[in-house]
């Protein structure tokens, strides 16, 4: 049976959302911002708008999250803009990962390619994730630009992953996983395309788990740390301030410890 468009929304200024169903209760957002689906304010606008009218129009069924872009699921965030956008992690980013972390239906993100940085955590706020096994990399690469992660940002990899190996893996070492990789380490729960993804939705009778209308409510409580967090913004903010200014208290600490060390060395080299 040919997939039916539900419908299409657009994404300022050259980009897309359609919504479409390759089988009944089984809706397929395909979002295309090129030309690598950063997470900027207008995609997830589009994004929160597609998963509202699923909600509240259609009936309770599964939800696949996919791109329209060959190479790319998502490329992350525009970090320079979004860390100078005021509001954009409480009042754009966040409330859409809680969005999706709770959504009150399954959640799969097919990857057709690459998701680094935030457009993997995207990914991780889903129930489940199946990876192209021919196309892209998953990668926290976080470390190689020079950007901390924020609570929710670490909490989801605790959330999800089965092993603090995979944690620090993805974290400490930017390592890019193939698809291979991401499965065997728990990242990821199949390989394939669409057909396998279907496959995998028939196989667990996932069109039938939200009926009892707490398909969501479960979710808040198994990620109860992660949902803080995006909560918290403000609270978490001021955590990261309280730490700044007690790393810069060491370091001066520490500076003048070294210095004195070096002083006292200094004068037994004299004797």
């Amino acid at each position: 049976m040919a997939a039916r468009t539900l419908f299409t929304l657009p994404i300022q200024p050259t980009g897309g959302i359609t919504c479409t169903t390759p089988l009944p209760k089984v809706y397929l957002l395909t979002f295309n911002s090129p030309p690598d689906n950063r997470l900027r304010p207008s995609l997830i606008e589009a994004l929160l708008l597609a998963l509202d009218i699923i909600e509240y129009k259609h009936p309770k069924g599964v939800l696949i999250t996919t791109s329209g872009i060959q190479k790319f699921y998502s490329n992350g965030l525009d970090y320079e803009s979004a860390i100078k956008t005021p509001g954009f992690f409480p009042n754009s980013l966040y409330p859409l990962w809680r969005r999706v972390l709770t959504y009150p239906m399954p959640t799969i993100s097919l990857l057709n390619g690459h998701a680094f940085a935030a457009g993997l955590m995207l990914a991780l706020m889903h129930d489940y994730r199946f990876q192209n096994p021919h196309r892209g990399f998953l990668c926290l690469n976080e470390l190689d630009f020079g950007a901390p992660l924020k609570a929710p940002m670490a909490s989801i990899f605790r959330d999800k992953l089965p092993s603090p190996h995979t944690f620090r893996t993805l974290v400490l070492e930017s390592k890019r996983f193939t698809a291979l990789e991401a499965l065997k380490d728990g990242i990821v729960d199949g390989l394939g395309g669409m057909e396998e993804c279907l496959t995998f939705v028939d196989e667990m009778g996932l069109r039938k788990k939200g009926q009892s209308g707490v398909y969501g409510r479960l979710k808040e409580e198994m990620w109860r740390e992660t949902v803080g967090f995006l909560d918290d913004y403000e609270g978490q903010e001021r955590r990261l301030e309280r730490l700044a200014v007690e790393q810069q208290k060491r370091a001066e600490e520490g500076r003048k410890k070294v210095a004195e060390w070096e002083r006292r060395q200094g004068g037994k080299s004299k004797l």
